[in-house]
């Protein structure tokens, strides 16, 4: 199409359309002085050269692109990133709401305002009702009305963006708000004397992982804490933490005898993985009534930090048996750790030990594209001790979230992988036993 001299009219205002890769998102706000890009569906020359005068008349920064055809606005949606699309409901190839309906159906479709030459106002409410954020009738459009109905409805379509958004994180909040009652529970440990402090820190996007812990205290006084870890990372991880946390909290409360329970969580395992290459390691802790020793079971898992008057050392991990779901042979056995007065067990997954010490090393200039890439250096299981170490020096309450706040601050950042921590021990002031849970989640943590 051309308009008087001679110029084509599509395209002919601005700097033109900015390009988008097919399936690239649409910005989600718009700010009144952004150059607007719309789309005009419109095979009549005349109304089309309209529709653009009124538009430089009102002083819209705008790039029109035009298309004459509706297989040609659902192409034009695929290569360039649209804000408004004025749509006339007469085309060679569409009539009436059916164009509103394709359109809809786009994906992320933009804001779209329906242009009727009909005087009847029914059309536009039709339209409005199949999907069209508003309707223009033809004869009644000037260069005001039509910017502001341009304007209202990229605004309609983003604020309808932002509470979809609203809505997705409100809904994951529950989700993580659900798995968190299943796979952090409030320990059962009743013994005023014994200090039972949980934290937590979600790595990677921030959403749970498949790290779990519980303690439970038997009718006798005995404890019987775990903590463990599924591999991988995801929903499908999470569900199953919460399953073998449960199913564990199950068997220790009905008096299943500790040296078999983690036996039976193995069994329940191979029945809810959803992969059979998924497997799970479990650090189990019995501290007898008398608080004197305490037995550790280690299924794959890093064995439990033993904090004493004598400083934080590692318990013995000679007896350290294969992880539940390894279709290996070898069972589980105890090792009967020694506690002096006073004592805590610091048990926690491998999160905290994965983490890195600030960015990866830098490549030297010059180098060779071959050249071996320096590695992460991990805080690892004698970094960790460091850690704890110096937490445990700064005294008073809050060990727990001091140590994971430190390890994120070493790894510069929120971590790799989720990183759990449970804290069972006595002190040596008379006063109640610390109580406590820290769900470390980045941004609102910092705060």
């Amino acid at each position: 199409m051309q308009d008087d001299e001679g110029g084509d009219v599509r395209g002919a205002r601005g700097a033109g359309p900015v390009p988008r890769a097919p399936g690239a998102p649409r910005p989600d706000v718009v700010e009144a002085s952004e150059r607007l890009t719309v789309l005009l569906v419109e095979d009549d020359d005349g109304d089309a050269l309209l529709v653009e005068e009124h538009l430089a008349d009102a002083n819209v920064q705008v790039d029109l692109v035009r298309a004459v055809t509706l297989d040609e606005a659902v192409e034009a949606l695929r290569t360039t990133d649209v804000h408004c699309v004025l749509l006339d409901l007469g085309l060679p190839d569409s009539v009436g709401l059916s164009g509103v309906e394709r359109l809809r159906d786009a994906p992320a479709p933009p804001a779209l305002v329906v242009l009727t030459g009909r005087t009847d106002a029914d059309d536009g409410v039709r339209a409005v009702a199949a999907g069209a954020d508003d309707y223009l009738v033809k004869s009644d459009v000037g260069p005001e009305l039509l910017a502001r109905s341009v304007r209202y409805a990229v605004q309609r379509r983003r604020a309808a963006a932002q509470q979809r958004e609203l809505d997705r994180s409100q809904l994951r909040a529950a989700e993580t708000a659900r798995l968190e009652r299943a796979l952090l529970p409030r320990p059962l440990v009743h013994d005023e004397s014994l200090s039972v402090v949980v934290g937590y820190l979600p790595g990677g996007n921030g959403l749970l992982g498949g790290d779990f812990y519980d303690a439970v205290e038997l009718d006798d006084g005995t404890v019987v804490c775990v903590i463990g870890d599924v591999a991988g990372h995801g929903p499908d991880e999470a569900a199953l933490g919460a399953t073998l946390r449960t199913a564990w909290r199950t068997l220790v409360v009905t008096g299943t005898p500790p040296a078999r329970i983690i036996a039976d969580v193995e069994r329940v395992l191979l029945l809810e993985r959803p992969r059979p290459e998924v497997f799970a390691t479990l650090c189990q802790v019995v501290v007898h009534p008398r608080r004197q020793t305490a037995e550790v079971y280690l299924a794959g898992h890093l064995a439990p930090l033993l904090l004493g008057p004598d400083g934080c050392t590692e318990v013995d991990a000679s007896s350290r048996g294969r992880a539940i779901g390894v279709p290996v042979d070898g069972g589980w056995s105890a090792v009967t750790v020694t506690l002096g007065a006073p004592w805590s067990l610091l048990l926690y997954t491998d999160g905290l030990v994965e983490a890195t010490v600030g960015r990866r090393p830098v490549v030297a200039a010059g180098a060779p594209e071959d050249a071996p890439r320096p590695a992460h250096e991990r805080v690892g299981a004698p970094g960790l001790r460091r850690v704890v170490t110096q937490a445990r020096q700064e005294g008073g309450p809050g060990l727990v979230e001091r140590v994971l706040r430190q390890v994120r601050t070493l790894h510069g950042g929120p971590l790799d992988d989720d990183a759990a921590i449970l804290l069972v021990g006595e002190s040596d002031a008379p006063v109640p036993g610390e109580r406590g849970a820290t769900l470390a989640d980045s941004e609102a943590w910092e705060r």
